[in-house]
């Protein structure tokens, strides 16, 4: 079995997932969980940006999708939608994908983003599509 963390951990988690804090402590092509700061992810008037936990959850769901289908293929999110229940202002966020169906073309995860007391922040819903394998 393939050491999916190490393989995150090899090839980053991206420009704008290392701008955001973003960083990945379990990964698996069924379950990830990531953490991010609200620090530096805040709008104005000092609350986690819905943008920011919408740019969590897509990450969560592309590098899933990505495990699943192997690092030969290319993966796009196709859709995407999230629903902001309680705001966070300090401390970090996690969240947890959870994979609903992983298929030939199409992989959907359900993230749930909880504040550090456990609170639901967001809740989103991913598809990613898998596309030719890489030349």
């Amino acid at each position: 079995m393939e050491d999916f963390l190490e393989i995150i951990r090899k090839r980053g988690a991206g420009a704008l997932g290392e701008k955001m804090g973003i960083e990945v402590i379990e990964a698996s092509p069924q379950r990830l969980v990531a953490t991010m700061p609200v620090e530096g992810n805040t709008q104005p008037v000092g609350l986690l940006h819905g943008g920011a936990s919408v740019v969590l959850a897509e990450s969560l769901g592309s590098i899933g999708t990505q495990l699943h289908a192997g690092m030969d293929r290319r993966i796009v999110g196709v859709d995407i939608n999230a629903t902001h229940h309680k705001s966070a202002t300090s401390g970090i966020v996690t969240g947890v994908a959870t994979a609903i169906s992983l298929g030939k073309t199409l992989c959907v995860y359900e993230i749930v983003i909880t504040n550090e007391a456990g609170e639901r922040t967001c809740t989103s819903r991913i598809t990613c599509m898998i596309l030719a394998k890489r030349d």
